[in-house]
């Protein structure tokens, strides 16, 4: 998947840089198990890529603002390398002054955010990411969606190779398994959607918009990661963004918020790994089905690198359709 990937992105002239980093993202995002942010979205970026609302080679243009502080210009580029070179500043930021806070603008998806933080924890820093998306979020009190699914994501290192992380929307699920579903044409759970009235609905035909988790909170976390990544970076918010799938011939213009924390700066820096491993312990000991942030994906990862990735059959007949126009070997598939 990882070659095919590549190949793909390569063909539709991304830079091999790039096209690495995007489609390795994509593949460990599904071996996570993470499938509505996985490999099934890089048809997706191709579609974009090539009717060139994605630049396939941007040059993206960081503007430090003070000690701790950063822009990017991410110049609608592929979101998940956008974000990645981000993050590796903030890093770099973080290195000297103890944070690092780099806004982003001009992005497109940018995929799941625990990719980034957790490469945050990998070079031994906290990890912290904000994005918006378009009007997938059904307002509390009302009955139409406003603002998005706006995800957030915190990665924290500890001794062993894998860091305590959470990554999650402000809705009960991301949109993206609403469009998962209708390629399958499976029903989605009660409680998941709601349709153009407000009425919950497992049609996702008739699904126009996602809950929010704990109903007003979610709503108002949503909201306020909004202006973090939308007017802080001089982006659009709610419901003036365009759609990622409904106005496939504009540019995203997407913001995103990316935070690098050196521990070593704070009181606790030196014990904080420590710590951390034996919070997990002792809520390990309480029981065997108890898990810690990030550890149902690790779960996941290893089954999956046993047993593969599932490609269902629309997955797969787009690979195969892009595989043919791009002139490109598909991937090997397995029963």
């Amino acid at each position: 998947m990882r070659i095919w990937g590549t190949h793909a992105l390569r063909a539709l002239n991304v830079p091999f840089q790039d096209a690495t980093i995007v489609a390795s993202a994509l593949v460990q995002t599904s071996l996570w198990g993470i499938d509505s942010h996985g490999i099934a979205r890089l048809p997706h970026y191709l579609t974009r890529l090539s009717n060139r609302t994605i630049n396939a080679s941007p040059t993206m243009r960081f503007r430090k603002t003070a000690a701790a502080t950063g822009s990017l210009n991410g110049n609608h580029g592929l979101g998940i390398a956008v974000c990645h070179f981000g993050m590796e500043k903030a890093i770099q930021l973080a290195a000297r002054a103890g944070i690092g806070i780099v806004g982003i603008y001009n992005s497109s998806h940018c995929g799941a955010l625990g990719l980034y933080t957790r490469y945050a924890a990998s070079k031994g820093m906290i990890g912290i990411a904000f994005t918006h998306t378009d009007s997938l979020l059904v307002t509390f009190g009302g009955t139409q969606p406003f603002f998005g699914t706006n995800p957030i994501s915190i990665a924290v290192p500890y001794p062993r190779r894998e860091p305590l992380c959470v990554d999650m929307a402000t809705s009960i699920v991301p949109w993206n398994k609403i469009q998962n579903a209708r390629k399958t044409g499976e029903r989605v759970p009660v409680g998941w959607a709601v349709d153009s009235e407000g009425n919950d609905c497992t049609d996702p035909e008739a699904a126009v918009a996602v809950n929010p988790i704990g109903a007003h909170k979610g709503y108002a976390l949503s909201f306020l990661i909004d202006m973090l990544c939308g007017p802080l970076n001089g982006m659009a918010f709610g419901g003036h963004i365009s759609s990622m799938y409904e106005d496939i011939n504009e540019k995203r213009r997407l913001g995103s918020l990316v935070l690098a924390i050196d521990p070593r700066r704070f009181s606790g820096g030196k014990i904080l790994r420590a710590a951390v491993q034996r919070a997990i312990d002792e809520v390990g000991s309480q029981s065997a089905r108890v898990r810690y942030p990030g550890q149902p994906e690790y779960i996941a990862q290893r089954e999956r690198l046993k047993n593969g990735i599932p490609v269902n059959d629309p997955l797969q007949r787009e690979i195969q359709m892009w595989s043919e126009r791009l002139h490109i070997a598909p991937p090997a598939y397995s029963s």
